[in-house]
């Protein structure tokens, strides 16, 4: 209780938590939820994947989009073939909607994106209310492609109490140095959002802060996992969904040089992982670019390592 200068008792101000303020069963085993969020300064959707039995508790897995994501689901749903993937999996799986921002703490308000805290949402808001609603054990762990893989070492490095394992399916863990900052600001400019907003100007503390090789030690032990092809196409280029505006060739040459960023990136982080003793399973192809059909593969051998801290 407070108390005013004239001695009148006031009452507590009523704290602003997290809410599920609603949600939709889209099937037995997802539900669409609508997350008020003071940390975001609104609401956010999320959807959630989970076994038809709830009477008893398991882990859950945050999976994270990449750049251009649409806003009303994930686009693991509608592109990385998620729910019928883990129909038979015990576990929960929360998938963000929403232009993801690299699932970080923004440090400016961005014309874009305007000043999302997503790190704050996904890390002290969001588990305890999933943890509630969806019988969680308290064992986490956090993936994701392109920019969501990122953000998932970073989150990971972060706050190494919260997750057991990680994992990047092509994207570019670590933020600093001209090349791999240049990486993250092409990426974030494809939502039309300004980098210098999110960490601050090149090579200033933001991004040291963000660059889970600057914190190997708080990986150290936990289960691993980084992926990326080469940019060379393959068979599965020819089932890639295409953009608007773009022919069958356009779309597989911007695939390709997309992923030739994050092969060079990624197979450069697990390199210094390698050089500090920090296990991680590796799974670099000969063949893939930058789409949807080689993620939803690598993510059937992304989960079995994920799931042994689950």
């Amino acid at each position: 209780m407070l108390v005013s200068g004239a001695g009148v008792a006031l009452a507590e101000p009523t704290p602003r938590t997290a809410q599920i303020e609603k949600t939709t069963e889209v099937s037995p085993q997802r539900h669409d939820l609508i997350v008020s969020s003071p940390a975001m300064g609104g609401k956010v959707q999320i959807s959630v994947l989970s076994p038809a039995d709830l009477s008893y508790s398991r882990g859950t897995l945050y999976l994270l989009d990449g750049a251009g994501a649409e806003d009303k689901v994930s686009d693991w749903l509608t592109k990385g073939g998620a729910e019928d993937y883990f129909a038979d999996k015990d576990v929960t799986v929360v998938l963000p909607s929403g232009k993801g921002a690299f699932y970080t703490n923004w440090q400016q308000r961005d014309a874009a994106v305007g000043k999302p805290q997503w790190e704050t949402f996904l890390t002290k808001e969001l588990p305890p209310l999933i943890n509630s609603a969806f019988n969680g054990n308290g064992n986490n762990a956090v993936a994701g492609l392109s920019m969501g893989g990122q953000a998932a070492y970073a989150l990971a490095s972060r706050h190494p109490g919260l997750y057991t394992g990680a994992g990047s399916l092509s994207g570019c863990p670590p933020v600093t140095g001209l090349a791999n900052e240049g990486y993250v600001r092409t990426t974030m400019a494809k939502d039309g959002g300004d980098a210098t907003n999110m960490w601050g100007p090149f090579g200033s503390s933001g991004w040291a802060a963000h660059d889970p090789s600057k914190r190997l030690d708080a990986l150290r032990g936990k289960n691993l996992y980084i992926s990326a092809g080469s940019g060379l196409p393959g068979p599965l280029d020819q089932t890639t969904e295409l953009d608007d505006g773009m022919s069958r060739e356009q779309t597989i040459a911007a695939g390709a040089a997309l992923e030739i960023g994050a092969y060079r990136c990624s197979v450069e982080f697990a390199v210094v992982m390698r050089a500090h003793g920090v296990d991680a399973t590796e799974n670099f192809h000969l063949i893939g670019t930058h789409a949807w059909p080689y993620w939803a593969e690598d993510l059937k051998a992304m989960y079995p390592v994920l799931a042994r801290g689950l």
